[in-house]
Protein backbone atom coordinates (compact mmCIF):
# COMPACT_ATOMS: atom_id res chain seq x y z
CA UNK A 1 0.00 0.00 0.00
CA UNK A 2 1.40 3.49 -0.88
CA UNK A 3 -0.17 6.33 0.61
CA UNK A 4 -0.33 9.16 -1.77
CA UNK A 5 -1.46 12.52 0.03
CA UNK A 6 -0.99 16.33 0.97
CA UNK A 7 -0.85 15.73 4.43
CA UNK A 8 2.92 16.51 5.72
CA UNK A 9 2.28 16.77 9.80
CA UNK A 10 4.72 13.93 11.15
CA UNK A 11 1.56 12.98 13.10
CA UNK A 12 0.04 11.79 9.68
CA UNK A 13 2.83 10.14 8.05
CA UNK A 14 3.11 8.13 11.69
CA UNK A 15 -1.00 7.45 11.31
CA UNK A 16 -0.54 6.23 7.73
CA UNK A 17 2.19 3.65 8.41
CA UNK A 18 0.35 2.34 11.45
CA UNK A 19 -2.47 1.51 9.36
CA UNK A 20 -0.77 -0.42 6.97
CA UNK A 21 0.81 1.63 4.55
CA UNK A 22 4.06 0.71 3.25
CA UNK A 23 4.92 4.01 2.37
CA UNK A 24 3.88 7.36 2.45
CA UNK A 25 4.50 10.04 0.04
CA UNK A 26 3.28 13.60 0.29
CA UNK A 27 2.75 16.02 -2.71
CA UNK A 28 4.31 17.53 -4.76
CA UNK A 29 6.45 14.60 -5.85
CA UNK A 30 7.71 13.76 -8.93
CA UNK A 31 7.19 11.12 -11.22
CA UNK A 32 9.95 9.28 -10.70
CA UNK A 33 10.45 9.51 -6.97
CA UNK A 34 6.89 7.79 -7.13
CA UNK A 35 8.43 5.33 -9.61
CA UNK A 36 11.08 4.46 -7.08
CA UNK A 37 8.73 3.60 -4.59
CA UNK A 38 6.70 1.45 -6.49
CA UNK A 39 9.85 -0.35 -7.65
CA UNK A 40 11.07 -0.26 -3.80
CA UNK A 41 7.74 -1.97 -2.40
CA UNK A 42 7.67 -4.49 -5.32
CA UNK A 43 11.44 -5.21 -4.81
CA UNK A 44 10.72 -6.28 -0.90
CA UNK A 45 7.14 -8.01 -1.71
CA UNK A 46 9.01 -10.26 -4.29
CA UNK A 47 11.70 -11.19 -2.08
CA UNK A 48 9.26 -12.46 0.39
CA UNK A 49 8.27 -14.99 -2.20
CA UNK A 50 11.48 -15.88 -3.88
CA UNK A 51 13.29 -16.71 -0.48
CA UNK A 52 13.55 -20.38 -0.15
CA UNK A 53 12.61 -21.82 2.75
CA UNK A 54 9.16 -23.82 4.46
CA UNK A 55 5.83 -22.66 3.67
CA UNK A 56 5.03 -21.85 6.91
CA UNK A 57 6.92 -21.12 10.47
CA UNK A 58 5.62 -23.03 13.73
CA UNK A 59 6.53 -21.45 17.08
CA UNK A 60 4.72 -23.23 20.05
CA UNK A 61 1.03 -21.82 19.81
CA UNK A 62 1.67 -19.46 17.00
CA UNK A 63 1.67 -20.70 13.43
CA UNK A 64 3.15 -18.46 10.71
CA UNK A 65 1.26 -19.53 7.11
CA UNK A 66 3.70 -17.47 4.35
CA UNK A 67 1.81 -18.50 1.34
CA UNK A 68 -1.35 -17.44 2.50
CA UNK A 69 0.24 -14.19 4.74
CA UNK A 70 -1.77 -15.37 7.59
CA UNK A 71 -0.84 -16.19 11.68
CA UNK A 72 -2.80 -17.89 14.13
CA UNK A 73 -2.73 -18.89 17.73
CA UNK A 74 -3.65 -21.41 19.55
CA UNK A 75 -5.26 -22.30 15.60
CA UNK A 76 -6.87 -19.02 15.70
CA UNK A 77 -6.39 -16.56 13.18
CA UNK A 78 -4.91 -13.48 14.14
CA UNK A 79 -5.79 -10.11 12.11
CA UNK A 80 -2.64 -8.45 11.26
CA UNK A 81 -2.11 -5.63 9.21
CA UNK A 82 1.07 -5.83 6.16
CA UNK A 83 3.13 -4.09 8.12
CA UNK A 84 2.71 -6.23 11.30
CA UNK A 85 2.97 -9.43 9.23
CA UNK A 86 6.23 -7.98 7.70
CA UNK A 87 7.66 -7.33 10.94
CA UNK A 88 6.76 -10.67 12.03
CA UNK A 89 7.50 -13.13 9.53
CA UNK A 90 11.26 -10.89 9.43
CA UNK A 91 12.57 -11.63 12.87
CA UNK A 92 10.85 -14.82 13.16
CA UNK A 93 12.49 -15.94 10.18
CA UNK A 94 15.85 -15.76 12.36
CA UNK A 95 14.89 -16.11 16.34
CA UNK A 96 17.85 -14.90 18.12
CA UNK A 97 19.32 -12.07 16.06
CA UNK A 98 18.86 -8.58 17.49
CA UNK A 99 17.61 -6.00 14.79
CA UNK A 100 18.44 -2.42 15.64
CA UNK A 101 15.22 -0.19 15.15
CA UNK A 102 16.49 1.36 11.56
CA UNK A 103 16.62 -2.37 10.62
CA UNK A 104 13.18 -2.99 11.44
CA UNK A 105 12.38 0.15 9.41
CA UNK A 106 14.09 -0.43 6.38
CA UNK A 107 12.20 -4.34 5.95
CA UNK A 108 8.83 -3.17 7.14
CA UNK A 109 8.43 0.36 5.59
CA UNK A 110 11.34 0.73 3.13
CA UNK A 111 12.76 3.88 4.86
CA UNK A 112 15.35 3.97 7.55
CA UNK A 113 14.40 7.58 8.44
CA UNK A 114 15.19 8.38 11.56
CA UNK A 115 12.40 10.45 12.56
CA UNK A 116 10.32 6.95 11.86
CA UNK A 117 12.01 4.54 14.00
CA UNK A 118 9.01 4.84 16.89
CA UNK A 119 6.81 3.80 14.50
CA UNK A 120 8.45 0.29 14.73
CA UNK A 121 7.96 1.04 18.41
CA UNK A 122 4.15 0.84 17.78
CA UNK A 123 4.37 -1.83 15.45
CA UNK A 124 5.89 -4.14 17.82
CA UNK A 125 3.30 -3.05 20.57
CA UNK A 126 0.46 -3.86 18.66
CA UNK A 127 2.13 -6.84 17.31
CA UNK A 128 2.64 -8.08 20.90
CA UNK A 129 -1.42 -7.52 21.75
CA UNK A 130 -2.08 -9.60 18.75
CA UNK A 131 0.46 -13.06 19.38
CA UNK A 132 1.05 -12.42 23.22
CA UNK A 133 -0.36 -14.23 25.87
CA UNK A 134 0.62 -11.23 27.94
CA UNK A 135 1.62 -8.18 25.69
CA UNK A 136 3.82 -6.96 28.87
CA UNK A 137 5.53 -9.83 29.39
CA UNK A 138 6.08 -11.59 26.09
CA UNK A 139 7.58 -14.30 24.64
CA UNK A 140 7.83 -13.87 21.54
CA UNK A 141 8.87 -10.50 20.55
CA UNK A 142 11.49 -9.16 23.03
CA UNK A 143 13.07 -6.04 23.83
CA UNK A 144 16.90 -5.98 23.92
CA UNK A 145 17.49 -2.59 25.84
CA UNK A 146 19.56 -0.20 23.68
CA UNK A 147 19.71 -2.14 20.17
CA UNK A 148 16.22 -2.90 19.23
CA UNK A 149 14.36 -6.15 19.19
CA UNK A 150 14.44 -10.03 18.54
CA UNK A 151 12.37 -13.06 18.12
CA UNK A 152 13.03 -15.30 21.08
CA UNK A 153 14.54 -18.04 19.99
CA UNK A 154 13.33 -19.86 23.17
CA UNK A 155 10.08 -19.83 21.62
CA UNK A 156 11.10 -22.89 19.52
CA UNK A 157 9.62 -26.30 20.29
CA UNK A 158 10.27 -29.64 19.26
CA UNK A 159 7.46 -29.26 16.48
CA UNK A 160 9.41 -25.96 15.43
CA UNK A 161 9.48 -25.84 11.45
CA UNK A 162 12.23 -23.24 10.30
Amino acid sequence: ILMLTAKTDEVDRIIGLEIGADDYVTKPFSPRELVARVRAILRRVNLQFEEEGPSELVFRDLKIDLVRHQAAKGGQIVELTPSEFRLLIFMARHPGRVYRRSQLLEEVVGSSFEAYDRVIDAHVKNLRKKIEDDPENPCYVLTVWGLGYKFNENALSENSQL
